[in-house]
């Protein structure tokens, strides 16, 4: 039977974007070891697929002022946090986010192999080209590439990067302390790729890891995003604000998998999804009340104006209309989706900031577990998601109350797990593990 497959999703104090001042926050969460190992035992303990942590290259873009107002200025390199949070886990995946856009592709194969060992099979990489444009000037740009170019190298990086983590066979490595043979020379593959944007020989140096490869989630929604998605994703990442829109991404994306040559079920879709949860519906409007009252005009403007792909809205009126904006080369599908939401409700700037505050763009569904269950179960069975990737506004405190009222509902209803499966995140996502692509090739002459 289908069931639902369910990510964590973590911004260190909580999505809400004024999650830190709650009561019930850890306002020094993004630095805090202990707080983030709490949240993916908690995660774990729920039965969740995945802990996945999001990451920028750059301070959140804004004024100072705004900035000073938000918890988005520090928090740990999300690879290097991993491999603690590994060490006291068992069974759920760890996904990174990295950029291909200021990485280069040996640095991400080795790291995200090297996690794979250290957690027996549970990472994941979240490919994704650079939006905020902050990240352009702490690499030497002034601007980003434009938004086809980056993906053009998005795609030859992600090429690269299978090669390298296909380097060696599961076999390779001998270790054969009587015959003197460590590895087998024919279970080598070096890549000597040449392309666009790359030169890279290899091999990597480390062996293949316990998943074959780890697996590769991606987290655009535009053309171009979809398009990287179908060749390469094995989870999808995205936002939408009714099942309607839901259903039409996810047979879009379904559609261009199978046209690359794939089944649709080696690609799951995960949209966002921040629950409000009370245990009754005036319970958890009033939690939600509480959260948008504690937002800042500054900071809700700073983030929308981030959101709309670094849009300028200083000299419009927070209740007059959003204005009309020109094109952008940043964050293209997310702009896209709360421009439509603006004109098709008549929201002003400062009723798009407050509904952009806690989901920003993500589906928001408030109210009792049940009704989360609900919600839930209306974008499964219709073909909107195969899943959710769970937003908790304040942490830890909301992801509690997921795993403590929501998952049991949706275990149920036989919608989810009750136990892990498999050890591997693939194993428990139900993907094949990939063939090494290399291990057919018959080698001629010297093997190197």
């Amino acid at each position: 039977m289908r069931q639902l497959k369910l990510g964590a999703f973590f911004y260190p104090t909580g999505h809400h974007v004024a999650a830190w001042r709650h009561p019930e926050a850890q306002a020094d969460a993004g630095i805090n070891l202990s707080h983030y190992v709490e949240v993916a035992q908690l995660a774990e303990r729920g039965k969740f697929d995945l802990f996945f942590l999001a990451d920028h290259l750059s301070a959140w873009p804004g004024s100072i002022e705004a900035q000073s107002r938000m918890a988005r200025a520090e928090y740990l390199e999300p690879l290097t946090l991993l491999s603690a949070v590994a060490t006291l886990t068992r069974n759920i995946g760890l996904v990174a986010t990295a950029t291909t856009t200021y990485n280069e592709p040996f640095h991400i194969a080795r790291k995200y192999a090297s996690l794979d060992h250290i957690s027996g099979g549970r990472a994941a990489w979240n490919l994704v080209t650079s939006s905020i444009e902050n990240e352009a000037a702490n690499f030497g740009f002034d601007v980003h590439l434009a938004h086809a170019k980056r993906y053009e190298r998005a795609r030859e990086f992600a090429q690269v990067v299978t090669g390298l983590w296909d380097s060696w066979d599961d076999d390779a490595f001998l270790r054969d302390k009587t015959s003197g043979l460590y590895f087998n020379p024919d279970g080598l593959h070096v890549l000597n790729h040449k392309g666009p944007h790359f030169s890279v020989k290899g091999p990597l140096n480390v062996a293949r890891s316990p998943q074959g490869r780890p697996v590769i989630v991606q987290a655009g929604s535009s053309g171009d995003g979809k398009l990287l998605a179908a060749e390469t994703a094995e989870i999808v990442f995205t936002a939408h604000l009714t099942r309607g829109d839901a259903q039409a991404f996810y047979a879009d994306v379904k559609d261009q998998v199978v046209r690359a040559g794939r089944s649709p079920d080696d690609v799951k879709i995960m949209p966002g999804l921040f629950p409000v949860i009370g245990r009754s519906a005036a319970e958890a409007e009033e939690k939600y009340d509480e959260l948008q009252s504690l937002v800042h005009p500054d900071v809700g403007l700073a983030l929308l104006a981030s959101m709309l792909g670094g849009a300028d809205l200083s000299g419009y009126p927070l209740d007059g209309p959003l204005p009309d904006l020109p094109a952008t080369n940043n964050l293209k599908s997310r702009a896209d989706l709360l421009i439509a939401a603006a004109r098709r409700e008549n929201l002003t700037i400062r009723q798009l900031y407050l509904r952009n505050a806690g989901g920003r763009g993500h589906y928001t569904v408030i109210g009792t577990p049940s009704q989360i269950a609900d919600a839930m179960e209306d974008w499964f069975v219709n073909h909107a998601a195969d899943g959710f990737n769970v937003m908790p506004p304040v942490l830890p405190g909301d992801l509690r109350d997921f795993v403590d009222l929501v998952v049991p509902e949706l275990q149920r209803r036989g919608l989810f797990r009750t136990e892990y499966t498999g050890r591997t995140l693939r194993e428990n996502l139900g993907l094949k593990r990939p063939a090494n692509q290399f291990a057919s090739v018959v080698k001629e002459g010297h093997h190197a």
